[in-house]
């Protein structure tokens, strides 16, 4: 399947994924991050339940601290 992943197209070998295991793929899971699908947010809750398919378009931003 095919994604538009902040702005860039992605290719990944499932038809289609949850959001948590995309996430971990992506080396994001257990990190702090804010995730919009096809411009709806997603909650951290519903990363379980959320599926993502061919077409579906991500914004993913990662929470950093710094000084």
């Amino acid at each position: 399947m095919t994604v538009t992943l902040n702005g860039g197209s992605r290719a990944f070998e499932p038809d289609s994924i949850s959001l948590e295991a995309l996430l971990g793929e992506l080396d994001l899971g257990g990190k702090p991050v804010v995730v919009e699908l096809n411009r709806e947010p997603v909650l951290p809750s519903d990363y379980a339940t959320t599926t993502i398919r061919d077409g579906d378009s991500l914004e993913i931003v990662r929470i950093a601290a710094g000084g």
